[in-house]
């Protein structure tokens, strides 16, 4: 069952999102050669108890960590380690909050150091797939518009669109309905309407789709050892169109 948010329900998730943009802002900046994953989760905790609100991820259904740090061919749910970055690699975040009783959710993709052309340019391509998909996410659109919006962008530029995971309603609680694959066909699916809150997270490989979980059960990587990037926002469908919550104006 997809849950309509009222307006002051969003105002609450637009407190929450800022929250964990401030936080995956902070940590970015934190990104360079010789900084640990743990090192950033240590800030994103620290950052998060400060605004008077908790980690979304620690303890869910057991994740150890509140930052999720996937580097690399890592594609999403990497946790943090005292291993250092490296000049060339790239890191995707994933972060998310509870703030009064409401969750925010976002991720983003980073270089560290000087990373290759390649690499930039998935990073490009990705976060751009995330703005085609927002675009879509009107009233009287369908699901279906925003999961194709997504493939089509990425495909016509020679990338895969990972199918195992996918995007997710938002609201009281992490993980609503309705899933949202970054794949599909325009028109199908669901009606939107305002008051729908989605989390659209499209994650892209530089090669094959083809993923596989390590045996921490958690860590999701490419099965060719392909770069993957990752980004998300948590996006509110109003009257006027998208309103990204987790977005710093």
């Amino acid at each position: 069952m997809i849950v309509l948010k009222s307006r002051r329900e969003i105002d609450k998730m637009r407190a929450a999102s800022r929250i964990v943009a401030e936080v995956l802002e902070g940590v970015r900046h934190l990104v360079c050669p010789g900084v640990s994953t743990f090192d950033l989760e240590k800030f994103a905790s620290a950052e998060t108890l400060k605004h008077g609100a908790r980690c979304a991820f620690l303890g869910y259904h057991e994740y150890p960590s509140s930052l999720c740090c996937s580097p690399n061919n890592q594609v999403v749910h990497g946790i943090p380690n005292k291993d250092f970055l490296k000049s060339g690699d790239i890191l995707s975040l994933d972060f998310g909050v509870i703030y009064d009783d409401f969750y925010g959710d976002a991720a983003i993709t980073v270089p560290v150091g000087d990373v290759s052309e390649a690499a930039k340019n998935l990073i490009s391509v990705t976060e751009n797939s995330l703005y085609s998909a927002i675009e879509m996410a009107v009233p009287g659109n369908r699901l279906g518009d925003i999961s194709s919006a997504i493939q089509i962008y990425v495909e016509s530029r020679g990338y895969s669109v990972v199918r195992d995971f996918v995007g997710h309603g938002i609201g009281r609680s992490l993980h609503e309905d309705p899933q949202i694959p970054n794949y599909g066909f325009p028109g199908k699916g669901v009606m939107l309407k305002p008051g729908m809150v989605f989390a659209i997270e499209p994650m892209i490989n530089e090669k094959a789709h083809d993923v596989k979980v390590l045996s921490d059960n958690w860590t999701v990587v490419t099965c060719d050892g392909g770069l993957s990037a990752h980004f998300e926002h948590t996006v509110a469908i109003t009257e006027n169109g998208p309103e990204i919550l987790t977005r710093i104006c």
